[in-house]
C-alpha cells in the first residue's frame, strides 16, 4: 500500500475514532466506575470490535450490504435497541450514584463485554466502514494490504481510547469525575438514548 494512501486511511480512522459518540461515553463510564484498568480494557476490546468490522469490510461487507440491505437494517435496529438499553442503564446509575458513592462500580469483564457489543452494535460505525473504509479495498488487493487496513483501524481506535482512559484516570482528574458521577452518567444516558432515536428515525449520513 502506498504511503500516501495509508496516510489518508490513518487520517480517516483517526477522525472516526475521535468523534464523540457512544464509544467515548462507554470508555468514560468504565473509567469512572472502575479506574484505569476497566477503562483501558474497554478501549482494547472496543478496538477488537472495530477490527472485526474492518476485517468484514476487506472481505466484502460493503458488497453484501448493497445486495442485501435487509441485513444492514437488522444490524441497525439491533444496535439502536442496545444503545437505548445502555442509555437507560446509565440514567439509572446516575440517580443511584447521587445517593451512594459506590453505586457505579464496573469490572474489566463488564468493560470488555460492553465495549465489544457497543462496537458491533453502533450503526454509525457500520456506516463508517461501509461508506469510507471500503473505498480503500480493491478486488486485486494483496492479503498484506488488507491486513494493514485492519491493523490500522484497530491500532488507531484502541490507541486513542487508551489515551482517553489513561488521561481520565489520572489522580487529579478521576476524583473530580467521581464526585460528579451522577451528572456524567445522566449526560451519557441522554446521549446514548438520543443516538438510538436518531438511528430509528433515519440514516445517519
Amino acid at each position: 500500500m502506498p504511503l500516501t494512501l495509508w496516510l489518508s486511511l490513518a487520517a480517516i480512522c483517526a477522525m472516526g475514532a475521535m468523534s464523540p459518540g457512544p464509544s467515548l461515553a462507554l470508555v468514560l463510564r468504565h473509567t469512572l466506575g472502575g479506574g484505569r484498568l476497566p477503562g483501558v480494557t474497554a478501549a482494547v476490546f472496543h478496538a477488537l470490535g472495530v477490527g472485526f468490522y474492518a476485517l468484514l469490510t476487506v472481505l466484502g461487507l460493503g458488497a453484501l450490504v448493497v445486495r442485501h440491505p435487509e441485513v444492514f437494517q437488522l444490524i441497525t435496529w439491533g444496535g439502536a435497541a442496545y444503545l437505548a438499553w445502555l442509555g437507560v442503564k446509565a440514567l439509572r446509575a446516575g440517580r443511584a450514584s447521587s445517593l451512594a458513592a459506590n453505586a457505579v462500580v464496573t469490572t474489566p469483564g463488564q468493560a470488555a463485554r460492553e465495549a465489544v457489543l457497543v462496537a458491533l452494535g453502533n450503526p454509525k460505525l457500520i456506516i463508517f466502514f461501509v461508506a469510507l473504509l471500503s473505498q480503500f479495498v480493491t478486488p486485486d488487493m494483496s492479503p498484506l494490504a488488507k491486513g494493514i487496513i485492519v491493523a490500522t483501524a484497530m491500532v488507531i481506535d484502541g490507541g486513542w481510547y487508551v489515551l482517553v482512559a489513561v488521561g481520565l484516570s489520572h489522580s487529579r482528574v478521576l476524583p473530580w469525575l467521581q464526585r460528579h458521577a451522577h451528572w456524567v452518567n445522566r449526560v451519557t444516558g441522554v446521549l446514548l438514548i438520543a443516538l438510538a432515536l436518531r438511528v430509528v428515525a433515519g440514516p445517519l449520513l
